[in-house]
């Protein structure tokens, strides 16, 4: 179906548009932007008022699938992304069991090519079983099609492993996504080691949980050339330590999730375990550093990190609850509301920073442009619609969000994928 979309303010890092204009998608593709095209087509919207962006790319995603598909599975997770205006979305390999080798890459592939309606990349663990032990068959998978190697949920402590592992995806040049938690430090911690956390009696996690391994990773990285890319960053010294790898031009890129960038500690509610999550919130001058290095562009990405949980399972005590939050359908209007509103980024950074760059760190050609020829991949966004957040609507199978009741700005109106409406607000 042919797709006009016309009056939008198309923001478009690869080409440098940032104008009002037309947009005219025929047969998958993006047929022309123009400020006034007057072509028919069997679809018009008109954007008036509305950012017009490529369709939006999560790095960080939890599907649970297989093995934990009570919480979420392809199909609705896919769905809760379309929702949220993702186009891609990369999948974590954390789940039961592991995906830590090619058949059960490709049982994620062919599952999201069977329902999901916007593009699944599933990545693979480094270690077999995310156990830390032995490298997992990554040249396989590599071959199955995982556009990066990550060990999310745990991180390879071993760290002679983990440079073997390192010189495999430098050899194929495919990024490791790098989950940066010295397990012996955290010592069973749930929340950030503060004065909250002694208010209330719980095991804290120090900054330095994050940081060390941070450390570690990036001079790795430098020693085997590997593209690191670090995941939900949450600490001062993050901002810092990426400031300095930029500026040494190291292969080095980062994450940072809403939540670390909206909320602190102290806005936890006692009892409430939607406020867990790994890394843990931490104070206002981290969150402070977290966005003045989103400004400065030290960091690349915004990623969700969704990770959904049933109620029953955050229905528990604060020390009991597993640590996570969904959030594919609350980083646009976080996003807007907390950084482009009040102008942290510009619209045309958010752009970068959930479409462009994760495109390029992932080599994926087509996506994350607006440019003629490209696969019309595209997100509709009226950045002034206002609504209070409500997890009775997700449409993710878990409504585990720290956020229920907070007002912001941003709303998805459309999402593209592939030339095909995947979703349309009500």
């Amino acid at each position: 179906m042919d797709i006009l979309i016309k009056n939008g303010r198309i923001i478009d890092p690869d080409t440098k548009r940032d104008e009002k204009a037309d947009l005219y998608i025929e047969d998958g593709k993006i047929a022309d932007v123009q400020p006034a095209i007057r072509k028919k087509a069997k679809k018009v919207i008109d954007a008036r008022g509305c950012y017009v962006m490529p369709g939006l790319i999560d790095m960080h995603v939890h599907l649970r699938d297989p093995g934990q598909t009570h919480k979420e599975d392809v199909e609705t997770g896919s769905k809760a992304a379309a929702k949220g205006g993702f186009t891609t979305i990369v999948a974590m390999p954390n789940t039961k069991p592991v995906i830590d080798e090619p058949t059960r890459v490709s049982y994620v592939i062919n599952k999201a090519l069977q329902c999901s309606p916007i593009h699944v990349l599933q990545t693979g663990a480094i270690t077999k079983g995310q156990k830390g032990e032995e490298l997992a068959d990554l040249e396989g998978m590599i071959r199955a099609g995982v556009p990066a190697l990550s060990e999310d949920g745990k991180t390879v402590m071993n760290s002679h492993l983990y440079l073997e592992a390192m010189k495999i995806a430098a050899q194929y040049d495919i990024p490791i996504l790098a989950h940066c938690e010295d397990i012996n430090m955290a010592n069973g911690g749930c929340l950030n080691d503060d004065e909250v956390a002694k208010k209330l009696g719980l095991p804290g996690i120090s900054n330095s949980v994050e940081d060390v391994i941070i450390a570690r990773d990036i001079f790795m990285s430098f020693d085997t050339g590997c593209r690191l890319h670090l995941c939900h960053c949450s600490t001062k010294n993050s901002e810092l330590m990426m400031r300095n790898a930029k500026e040494d031009g190291q292969k080095v890129t980062a994450e940072v999730c809403p939540h670390h960038f909206t909320l602190t500690s102290a806005d936890i509610k006692e009892g409430n375990s939607n406020f867990k999550m790994n890394p843990p919130l931490r104070t206002k001058e981290d969150v402070e550093a977290l966005k003045r290095g989103l400004k400065d562009d030290v960091f690349d990405v915004i990623s969700t990190d969704h990770a959904p949980h049933r109620h029953s399972e955050k229905s528990g005590s604060m020390r009991d609850a597993p640590f996570g939050i969904v959030g594919l359908e609350t980083c646009v209007a976080l996003t807007i509301s907390e950084l482009v509103k009040p102008g942290v980024i510009t619209p045309m950074q958010m752009a970068e920073k959930m479409s462009y760059n994760p495109a390029k760190i992932l080599k994926l050609g087509d996506r994350g442009s607006l440019a003629v020829g490209k696969e019309a991949d595209v997100v509709i966004i009226d950045p002034d619609a206002e609504y209070t957040i409500d997890a009775r609507t997700f449409v993710s199978r878990s409504k585990n969000t720290p956020f229920q009741g907070r007002r912001v700005s941003g709303e998805v109106k459309y999402t593209i994928c592939g030339g095909k409406i995947v979703y349309e607000a009500n």
